[in-house]
């Protein structure tokens, strides 16, 4: 038999999928997993066992969906019992409640997978996936790929051999009594095992060719989280470590340690620094080598992650999709894709484009009055409670449609998605009305605790479009083309349904843009 849908891994992205496909019912489908346990990633990384996706089971709010803003590690159920939140008071937890949390949800939500089902290789033959796993070869009308990113990232660095991965380094501080460590990278990995080994360590030199990026200012979670940044400190109160600007140009033995060549950005120099033991946190990439020629996707940013069109398809072999943190080619370093509480929402959007394109179901919506009173209710109605929206800002929309005096709400559309294939059953609508939330433009270049310019919009219509904040806005389609934005105000609590500050310009917008001006 030929499966509709055969999803390759059952970590988080992989299990909310053949959830959301178990739950559909109309579909077969099957999850191969080549470990024994779901989320086998998890059983060894991070390294030092903390997460750094928040948990808050406390939030003064008995709104689920509301609930899941400061919920970073749930996937999506119906289920009240399968919230992390129900594991674990721990704001940054163990990841071995992950582990333990993904198992229930796998056999709660009844997901369909084959366990100790190594995928060896996969061909594609007449618009047909052919997947060997094991002794057996499995059929697809369409792969998605979850494995997440399985192999460590290894630059081009003359004698890297030298250096300790990051997936096989030691993480007993005891083992570094006394030694001078060179840690490669600059991103969590990196910052996780510096503030580890700061107590047993000598000096700790934590160097890359970019400079540090603050997650709080960039607002990208992927940079560098406050939890991992003690270091910092011991750097800048000039405390033994520090952190190098530059490129690592060469690691050779000597004697007993290492000589690294060191060419910093700033200096235009080079130096041979001494250490005891080098350790690589250079991060992880996708491994496409189960994949023949016949089906070998195409790969982007460094070869680290499959090029990928706006339906988290393959650019170069029709039917092969990606989900879970490999999606992230489509917003890297700009939102969420790359983590459980950005692509839970994700492959909930690719569950509907698989539906569209491959059952001709159109896109879940629910009927609204094509008047501006009553599209501004729902759209305020929204943003004031999604989680989607919240996590995926700029990548993820609601979109109100108007076509022949009909209004319909269609929640979560992929931006991109919406803007090259309308929702309508002949392309684009009339009208539609695209709600995302965003940060303004140059937000990662304003500091945050500033007081002089932070927030300077808030709660003022007008200058709404200069906000660095969290914040929605509304742009106007016609017939597919983009003709008009709205910014909503910001607010300091996120509540975005101030009568004068937030309803009457939004609605103003919206007649406006239904009359044609």
């Amino acid at each position: 038999m030929t499966l509709d849908h055969l999803v390759i891994g059952a970590g988080p992205a992989g299990l909310q999928l053949g959830a959301l496909l178990e739950a559909d019912g109309r579909r077969d489908y099957l999850v191969v997993e080549r470990a024994d346990v779901p989320g086998s990633f998890f059983t060894r990384y991070p390294r030092h066992r903390r997460l750094i996706s928040i948990n808050k089971p406390r939030t003064g709010s008995d709104d689920p969906e509301l609930n899941l803003r400061l919920d970073w590690n749930s996937l999506l159920s119906d289920d009240p019992d399968l919230r992390f939140t129900r594991y674990t008071d721990r704001y940054f937890p163990d990841a071995d409640v992950m582990v333990r949390y993904l198992a229930d949800f796998a056999e709660r939500s009844k997901v369909r997978v084959r366990y100790g089902a190594a995928v060896t290789r996969v061909s594609r033959r007449d618009d047909v996936f052919e997947v060997e796993v094991g002794g057996d070869t499995l059929t697809a009308r369409s792969v998605v790929v979850a494995t997440g990113v399985s192999r460590t990232h290894r630059p081009p660095i003359p004698g890297f051999e030298l250096a300790e991965g990051y997936d096989t380094m030691s993480v007993d501080p005891a083992d570094y009594l006394d030694q001078r460590v060179l840690i490669i990278g600059k991103g969590n990995s990196a910052f996780e095992t510096a503030d580890a080994l700061m107590e047993t360590t000598t000096v700790i030199h934590v160097a890359g060719p970019e400079s540090v990026h603050l997650a709080w200012r960039t607002h990208y979670v992927g940079h560098l989280r406050a939890v991992n940044n003690n270091f910092l400190d011991t750097y800048q109160l000039k405390s033994a470590n520090a952190v190098l600007d530059g490129t690592v140009e060469r690691i050779e033995r000597d004697g007993e340690g290492l000589a690294v060549t060191f060419r910093f950005t700033r200096a235009d120099e080079t130096r041979v620094l001494h250490y005891d033991r080098v350790l690589a946190c250079t991060g992880f990439a996708f491994d496409a080598s189960v994949f023949d020629a016949s089906c070998r996707p195409a790969l982007a940013i460094g070869g680290r992650f499959p090029a990928q069109t706006d339906e988290w398809e393959s650019v170069d072999v029709p039917g092969l999709f990606f989900a879970g943190t490999i999606s992230q080619q489509r917003d890297f370093r700009r939102s969420t894709s790359g983590f459980v509480h950005g692509f839970r929402y994700g492959a909930r959007a690719l569950h509907r484009v698989l539906a569209r394109r491959y059952a001709g179901e159109p896109w879940p919506s629910v009927p609204v009055d094509a008047t501006p009173a009553a599209i501004t209710a729902a759209v305020v109605a929204r943003v004031n409670r999604t989680s989607a929206l919240w996590q995926q800002f700029g990548v993820l929309a609601d979109v109100v449609t108007v076509t022949g005096g009909q209004a319909r709400y269609h929640d979560e559309v992929p931006v991109d998605y919406h803007a090259r294939v309308g929702l309508g059953p002949d392309g684009h609508d009339d009208d539609a009305f695209v709600v995302t939330l965003e940060y303004g433009p140059d937000h990662d270049k304003v500091d945050p605790f500033d007081a002089t310019v932070s927030r300077i919009a808030q709660d003022t219509p007008g200058v709404a479009h200069d906000a660095a904040y969290l914040h929605p806005v509304v742009r106007h389609h016609r017939h597919g083309e983009h003709v008009a934005t709205h910014h909503v105000a910001e607010n300091l609590e996120n509540r975005w349904d101030r009568p004068d500050a937030h309803v009457a310009p939004l609605e103003a917008f919206v007649a406006g843009a239904l009359a044609g001006d």
